[in-house]
């Protein structure tokens, strides 16, 4: 009822912007609207979505967006313009597709494979990259392509458990730079300092869809893909706060003065265990309870009501790392507790 209740009245808001830029965010709340849509089958979700992206994508391409920038956050809104096509099979939403996925075929790559996260970062493995870019592709795999390269996808994937993960920890690190040479990576790993917990949200949310999508027929890289979720999501538990059920910024620190128990994290935990027993991947006698007790903590905790409005607190603005000042994006400790 209250996560209902405040995903309308967020709509509604979310129906009135005008914004001068083609961003990652905005295209979270489509593709939450659109996972509204397939469950409750209200139109109002799908006329939000093709309201706002109606004001942004025409015949001649996408407004605020220049392919050439090479930035993965461009990719995620794209994803609700397969549903769009699908249902109306207006040309421009095709376009749009092709114009997001060339991109996505001339971005540039890691030595290993991998799509940088940006062109200003070069080189750079970021766990948010893998949410941003591969359940797109994996779209267009699925509907355009024939399937032709799943592989590259899974390979994705697999740099990242190569290259990100802590064999003691459990856990994976926020970023990686190949060349070992940004100030805030390991000059011996390539490593950033420490573990976001909203990195591993990404990364929890892009298996989840990815596994989704993968066609059945195509087990071994949907054994790949179970193997590296389960793997992922029994790390994180490992670090769930046994008082409130939630995750703290930090994710391996809790006792750190200023670190916090954190929304957004907390909530793309529980929607990839709740996905993962859903589609039988992490067994529900086991799971199920988990990702209960991460909504339920969620809506007793992080909301609050302000003038007869719902409002969801507890959530970190944003974290990345290299140039910019003010914070200075170095990783540290420090940077992700302000």
């Amino acid at each position: 009822m209250i996560f209902e209740r405040y995903i309308k009245n967020y709509m509604y808001e979310f129906d009135q912007l005008d914004r001068c830029f083609w961003n990652y965010e905005d295209g979270c709340v489509l593709i939450g609207a659109q996972a509204m849509y397939e469950a409750t089958g209200d139109e109002y979700y799908f006329d939000s979505i093709r309201n706002f992206i109606d004001r942004y994508v025409k015949d001649d391409g996408i407004m605020y967006y220049d392919p050439k920038e090479y930035n993965i956050d461009k990719i995620p809104s794209g994803r609700v313009l397969y549903l769009l096509y699908k249902r109306t099979h207006n040309e421009t939403y095709r376009k749009a597709i092709e114009l997001l996925m060339g991109q996505l075929r001339e971005h540039p790559r890691t030595e290993c494979g991998s799509f940088w996260h940006k062109k200003i970062y070069p080189y750079q493995i970021w766990l948010d990259g893998l949410y941003m870019g591969m359940p797109f592709y994996m779209m267009y795999e699925n509907d355009f392509d024939g399937g032709k390269n799943y592989s590259d996808i899974i390979n994705q994937f697999l740099n990242a458990r190569k290259y990100l993960y802590d064999e003691e920890k459990h856990l994976y690190y926020h970023a990686y730079d190949e060349k070992k040479e940004m100030f805030w990576a390991d000059k011996e790993t390539g490593l950033s300092p420490n573990f976001w917990s909203r990195a591993t949200g990404w990364y929890l949310m892009a298996l989840a869809d990815c596994y989704e999508l993968m066609p059945k027929e195509q087990e071994e890289y949907r054994k790949v893909l179970a193997d590296l979720w389960k793997e992922a999501v029994d790390g994180m538990l490992e670090y769930q706060d046994k008082e409130s059920g939630l995750f703290y910024q930090l994710t391996a620190l809790p006792e750190q003065e200023g670190n916090y128990l954190e929304t957004s994290s907390s909530s793309m935990v529980a929607y990839s265990i709740l996905k993962g027993c859903r589609l039988g991947v992490l067994p529900e006698a086991v799971y199920r309870a988990k990702g209960e007790e991460i909504l339920i903590a969620l809506e007793t905790r992080m909301f609050t009501m302000k003038n007869g409005k719902l409002e969801l607190g507890g959530m970190c603005v944003g974290a990345g790392l290299g140039p910019a000042d003010n914070p200075r994006r170095d990783g540290t400790v420090a940077y992700y507790l302000a």
